[in-house]
């Protein structure tokens, strides 16, 4: 029984018989085809009983190996490596079917190989997931086809193996070494204008072209004969909390990812830039109540525990509460701190509703709200029109456009920082905020 499980036939074999009965057809018209189709049709036979010979004498013709990440990266292309050996005396033919999570829905999974005789071969395909949690592996299938092509012979191999998927630490790395600059301007992002320095005095150097000639230290200057000037560096030990609102709002999706997710991802990456600064990261997310909290701190463990959080970071993307909100970080948060508030506003009247727990949280602390905008209505917007209901839908995808920059306007109003992106750019325009406000020394 175990035998009939492993053997396949290909549909070469299929189309050999679909040639005989042609020419048995024919035989009718030719009676000398008669019996040099019998020939033939004893001859395929004998191949086909030669193939399962061949194929089925050895248990272990082939082995093969599926090497994965301990954990995928939510959101990033992640590499799977498929390593397999040929242990037979000629080279193969090699149809891999690998039975890849659910929450994939790939359902033609197929890679075609030839490897050559007693040799090993490695390739690799990606997997990009969309959201956070346990991902299952089944078997990887492996049905072996000699030269004759005939039949295949099945093997499996790594059944059944379970990769949790977290927020993007591929993102992390990539970011990382921003944490030791004040600005993007190396990725062609942003340069940030340095307006004034923060408290926190370093030392005095000479002075080189391109100082600041206000940090002049005179009295250093006169002692020395030579320009002298002060050094200042970003003040230190700063509170930074990510909040992540996990409402109805953020529910929307781009690109195969919530919302949600692409804020999960981007307060992974801050807080490695964060703690990269010398300040204390911190985060916690909301909706009818206040949940996954890290205090900020800038322990070694710090950016284990964010990782840990956001991964359990779990919605019904219910309305979320503002008013718990402000209640909780005035409870909760009592040193000044920087709060940067992941969310998203569609109108000004979603804005004003929530508008008196903003203001009351920007009175005790420096609040950035991070929000989205649509590229769906750029789509629209840039789409030529041509009958009245497109000209229509422009229209109001254009008034929905604008709406967008009054909020940053009505924000700016009250003294409350403002970041309006795409999700792609969530991550980078962030971390170019926070560096910016660093620098300019108003936390």
């Amino acid at each position: 029984m175990n035998f009939f499980k492993k053997l396949y036939i290909n549909n070469f074999f299929f189309y050999l018989l679909i040639g005989i009965v042609a020419l048995f057809c024919l035989a009718f018209m030719f009676p000398s085809l008669y019996n040099a189709t019998w020939y033939i049709l004893l001859g395929i036979m004998v191949f086909f009983v030669l193939d399962i010979i061949i194929l089925f004498s050895s248990k272990n013709g082939v082995d093969a190996d599926r090497t994965m990440p301990e954990k995928l990266s939510n959101g990033d292309e992640n590499p799977i490596v498929l390593t397999l050996k040929n242990f037979y005396t000629f080279p193969i033919q090699v149809k891999i079917i690998d039975e890849i999570p659910e929450q994939f829905q790939e359902r033609n999974f197929e890679l075609k190989r030839k490897v050559k005789t007693a040799s090993q071969d490695e390739f690799q395909y990606y997997l990009r997931p969309t959201q956070r949690g346990e991902y299952r592996f089944g078997s990887l299938n492996v049905y072996v086809s000699s030269p004759l092509k005939l039949i295949s012979k099945r093997y499996k191999f790594c059944s059944d193996v379970m990769v949790p998927t977290y927020p993007s630490y591929i993102q992390l790395r990539k970011y990382d070494l921003i944490a030791f600059s004040n600005n993007l301007f190396q990725y062609g992002v942003k340069k940030i204008r340095r307006i004034g320095h923060t408290m926190e005095f370093e030392q005095i150097k000479e002075y080189v072209p391109g100082d600041d000639i206000r940090t002049l230290n005179w009295k250093a200057t006169a002692k020395k004969n030579s320009l002298m000037v002060n050094q200042f560096q970003d003040e230190k030990s700063q509170n930074i909390y990510m909040v992540i609102d996990k409402g109805r709002t953020m529910k929307m999706p781009f690109n195969g990812m919530s919302l949600l997710d692409y804020a999960i991802n981007a307060t992974l990456v801050m807080s490695n830039v964060i703690l990269k600064k010398q300040d204390k990261a911190g985060m916690f997310s909301f909706s009818k109540k206040v949940d996954n909290r890290v205090v900020a701190e800038k322990r070694t463990s710090q950016m284990q525990k964010i990782l840990e959080n956001l991964y359990n970071v779990k919605t019904d993307f219910f309305e979320s509460d503002y008013s718990r909100l402000y209640a909780d970080i005035k409870k909760n948060i009592n040193q000044r701190s920087l709060i940067i508030l992941y969310t998203n506003f569609e109108t000004l009247d979603g804005l004003h509703r929530q508008m008196p727990y903003l203001k009351g949280i920007a009175k005790s602390h420096l609040l950035v709200v991070v929000f989205f905008q649509n590229t769906e209505l750029y789509q629209i917007t840039n789409k030529k029109t041509e009958t009245i209901q497109e000209v229509y839908d422009k229209v109001i995808a254009e008034k929905f456009i604008f709406e967008k920059k009054l909020i940053v306007t009505e924000l700016k109003k009250y003294g409350i920082h403002s970041v309006l992106t795409q999700p792609e750019n969530l991550t980078l325009d962030t971390i170019n905020k926070y560096l910016e406000i660093k620098a300019r020394g108003i936390l």
